[in-house]
């Protein structure tokens, strides 16, 4: 088998502990590998993995939901890359980061917020608009949250309604991502995330805290989605499902190249850029275990979903390993 390393390497989180359990998709031109394996709670009960469930996305939210909205606006011309923050939050007293150096991470935001994960909305968002960008805007990339959040809330000035109500209107009814939802209705068919001491277990709300307190205004964690679901995004990703009115395939093109200002050629909108062999590809994490890697040119994708903070973050064997999945999938997507 083609994959076969790297569904061994899969096989090893789970037989290592790293992760209770692992749904996995493989794309591979007209090739689909689907499985899944493990736990899906080891505390307070021992619970099977079942097919189909859902998992908090995390920062997956960004590049299916956040990115795919403000690239839709501008296609439409309702806003530009050049664009201060300022323009839109008029609060935000660093005029020079504009839509571009937060769709790349660049922007370079400073500061700190006391006591950030127990304020209140109005009080964390409020903090939120009183940081600055530092020396190095447009120099470096810097992965923030912040950058996300903000996206989320030029995207309500723009178009009146929360963030997280607009990808759903915007983004994921018309990719037909059925399942995806910020709000799941049957969190038995959720995979659970962290188990907080007197808190329990946090299944079916969002494990990111930011995104708990920010709530609808939150673009960057919130999601939950299936893979099946994350299949179907990635064969639009890959070009073999079309939906022309979403956005142009020009600007689908633009995922796939270096969007930074300072030309470094590590982030293209929204997603992580890298190359293999001369050619780029994407990919994306998020903080609770999830990965997606999307190569147009091998035509392959890896979907790779986890719940590596189950019952607690405190591996350190997860970020490593990941790494070096990405790294085999790569490499046996090319050959």
């Amino acid at each position: 088998m083609k994959y076969s390393k790297t569904i061994a390497k899969m096989h090893q989180f789970v037989d290592a502990g790293i992760v209770p359990g692992v749904s996995f998709g493989i794309l591979d031109n007209d090739e689909e590998i689907t499985d899944y394996f493990g736990q899906q709670e080891l505390v307070p009960h021992r619970i099977a993995l079942h097919p189909g469930e859902l998992y908090d996305l995390a920062s997956l939210t960004k590049v299916v939901g956040t990115t795919n909205l403000i690239l839709r606006l501008l296609v439409t011309g309702k806003i530009s890359l050049d664009e201060s923050l300022s323009d839109y939050l008029p609060e935000w007293q660093s005029p020079q980061v504009t839509i571009r150096h937060l769709l790349t991470h660049t922007s370079d935001i400073v500061g700190y917020i006391p006591n950030r994960n127990q304020l209140p909305k109005d009080q964390l968002m409020s903090a939120l608009l009183q940081l600055k960008s530092g020396p190095d805007i447009g120099k470096v990339v810097h992965y923030q949250d912040y950058n996300f959040i903000f996206l989320g809330w030029i995207a309500t000035k723009v178009l009146g309604k929360p963030v997280q109500e607009l990808i759903n209107d915007y983004v994921l009814e018309p990719l037909e991502l059925g399942q995806a939802t910020f709000h799941p209705q049957d969190i038995t068919n959720v995979v659970p995330t962290e188990n907080i001491p007197g808190q329990g277990l946090i299944r079916g709300t969002v494990h990111d805290p930011k995104a708990r307190i920010l709530g609808a205004d939150c673009g960057s964690a919130g999601l939950f989605d299936s893979l099946s679901d994350l299949m179907h995004f990635s064969r639009w990703l890959l070009g073999d499902v079309k939906y022309p009115d979403f956005l142009p395939d020009e600007w689908l093109d633009q995922l796939f190249v270096d969007q930074t200002p300072g030309h470094m050629n590590n982030r293209s909108f929204g997603w992580i850029l890298r190359s293999y062999a001369g050619h780029p590809y994407i990919l994306h994490t998020g903080y609770t275990g999830t990965l997606m890697v999307i190569d147009r040119v091998a035509h392959t994708a890896l979907i790779f979903l986890s719940n590596r903070v189950h019952p607690d973050p405190g591996n350190k064997m997860f970020l490593p390993s990941r790494s070096e999945l990405i790294r085999t999938f790569i490499t046996e997507a090319n050959q």
